[in-house]
């Protein structure tokens, strides 16, 4: 079993997060026992439902119908390494879908035992390796007639690391039974083995530098498949992600495959308007075959080699790449080839009209990269010495920025008005603006409420959105402490969320009338403790950047 038992014990013991329990019904020909206190129902008949490629099992927990690790692709090792994902083949009886499958092959981020961080995101994961092309589905129902709205999480950490279970922030659950939908996770190839464009070896790797792109694409083909299965719609399907996750919601809304596969779009503390630069990434594969002692005739050689060491040769090339081009972006990601991804900037000029009719929503956060995290000595840091700690990155222009960013915030001490420096919108602002030049909604947030945990230092940090959107602040507790408070906000916002994935548009009487995004105005919502309309509160501060 590819789940740890303790793993098992804290995803299906865990209350829920709004303390809901709800008899287990009767659907079909998943008869259960007379509803008790018990929550946790397993065994067969119980939870099944049938799929392309087979019948599968999974438990329902707490009148939630859980169904984990379920396989939208086959294995992508060995001569499916670098190639387009390809349906996984069926089978025969009943496969059981209890486990979360393995995460894409990675690297991890530096978890030191006495960093808060270790505390704070208590990341999980279990198994990795190439058979990762699994997903996850939360729902309230199976075989009971019923369409529900569908929401698709991809995560995040960029696109070299994460997976669709990394946080408990990411648990199905809540959201599920909350707002009577069908919630899904997606795990896909990630870094080196899901962006090395080997495509200079020919017509065979063509792809190659997309096949982690193309994964998504080819869950969500499962999902307009196979949703109706689960209790879900396919023609109402909204993706959701969050920091890499919001970059891959953009880039699905770019990709001409994605056309049709979804219908709502929310990207939060991440976004793109372009991908990697197609000769960036021609070179770093060249560089991969260098490492490797291959010319392009041998490139298959690659797929046969254990995908440890390719990980380590394939990090080599980053590193050289970098060191032979100082300053410039390095590393693997989504590639501007102007096939599976377009070349320029996505929904304008020629790009304008792919995914047109895709309504999106923006969230960031007030500070997404908050400097004294693990510093508290930094809280009380003066404005003078903030514009010498920026100084070494924005050079004669760090004192402008700073001083803007006071003017524009002078409730804000030195040190938030540092994290709001370091987690500035330009990038969320250029994306908003950028879909606008489309015929769809755009809405923007902006997350201000800030955790009370660790003297309250952490702030509006980036992840911590997440919890609220899915209802999960009480599974979260080191986010968010827990408690009303953060509940109170967490249903305003699934609330509006659950309209937007409905309809479009989130406005459902939870918030004030939150109003479309224009690049002339900047409207955006700001959500916390109160939440408020506001048009683009850090306009003058972000031009700063620029001057």
């Amino acid at each position: 079993m590819n789940i740890s038992f303790t793993a098992f014990l804290r995803t299906t013991v865990l209350i829920s997060g709004l303390g809901l329990l709800a008899a287990a019904p009767v659907q079909g020909k998943n008869r259960l026992p007379a509803p008790s206190k018990q929550q946790l129902f397993i065994g067969e008949g119980i939870a099944e439902t049938d799929t392309e490629y087979g019948r599968v099992r999974g438990f329902l927990l707490r009148g939630i119908y859980s169904f984990r690790g379920i396989p939208y692709g086959e294995d992508t090792g060995g001569e499916n390494r670098f190639m387009p994902p390809r349906p996984p083949k069926a089978w025969q009886g009943v496969r059981a879908a209890v486990a979360f499958g393995a995460s894409s092959p990675q690297g991890f981020y530096d978890r030191r035992p006495e960093s808060y961080s270790m505390f704070v995101d208590h990341w999980n994961y279990d198994l990795m390796g190439e058979d990762c092309l699994r997903l996850n589905v939360w729902t309230p129902g199976i075989a009971d007639g019923r369409r529900r709205p569908v929401l698709v999480w991809l995560h995040g950490g960029g696109f070299t690391q994460g997976n669709g279970i990394e946080q408990d922030s990411y648990d199905g659950e809540n959201i599920a039974r909350y707002g009577d939908v069908v919630f899904c996770s997606v795990n896909h190839r990630l870094g080196a083995l899901g962006f090395s464009d080997l495509a200079a070896a020919g017509e065979k790797y063509r792809h190659s530098g997309n096949v982690g792109m193309l994964d998504i694409v080819a869950a969500l083909k499962w999902i307009r498949g196979n949703i109706e299965n689960f209790g879900g719609d396919p023609s109402n399907v909204t993706i959701m992600g969050q920091s890499g996750g919001g970059s891959k919601v953009c880039l699905l809304c770019a990709m001409p495959a994605a056309k049709g596969l979804f219908h709502k779009a929310v990207a939060l503390s991440g976004n793109s308007v372009r991908a990697n630069d197609a000769a960036y990434a021609e070179r770093l594969g060249a560089m991969i075959l260098q490492e490797a002692g291959l010319t392009a005739a041998q490139a298959d050689s690659l797929q046969t080699i254990p995908w440890e060491r390719y990980l380590q040769l394939a990090d080599r090339a980053r590193q050289r790449m970098a060191s032979e081009n100082p300053g410039s972006r390095s590393g693997f990601a989504p590639v501007a080839d102007g096939a599976d991804i377009p070349k320029g900037i996505f929904f304008e000029g020629d790009n304008r009209t792919i995914g047109s009719d895709v309504p999106m929503l923006l969230c960031s956060t007030f500070h997404e990269w908050n400097p004294d995290r693990d510093d508290p000595e930094l809280e009380n840091i003066s404005l003078e010495e903030v514009v010498q700690r920026l100084t070494p990155q924005y050079g004669s222009r760090a004192e402008k920025i700073v001083c803007a960013y006071a003017g524009a915030f002078p409730a804000c001490r030195p040190i938030e008005i540092w994290a709001m420096i370091a987690s500035n919108r330009q990038g969320v602002v250029r994306t908003a603006d950028a879909k606008c030049n489309q015929q769809s909604p755009v809405y923007m947030a902006w997350f201000g409420w800030g955790s009370p945990l660790f003297n309250g230092r952490h702030r509006a940090f980036h992840c911590i959105d997440i919890s609220f959107w899915l209802l999960n602040t009480d599974r979260m507790v080191t986010h968010t402490g827990g408690g009303e408070s953060p509940r109170r906000l967490s249903r305003k916002m699934a609330d509006a969320l659950l309209q937007f994935m409905r309809t479009g548009d989130p406005n459902c009487g939870a918030l004030s009338r939150w109003p479309r995004y224009t690049p002339e105005l900047g409207q955006l919502m700001i959500l916390d403790t109160k939440c408020r309309v506001a048009e683009d509160p850090d306009r003058m501060a972000r031009k700063a950047f620029n001057d």
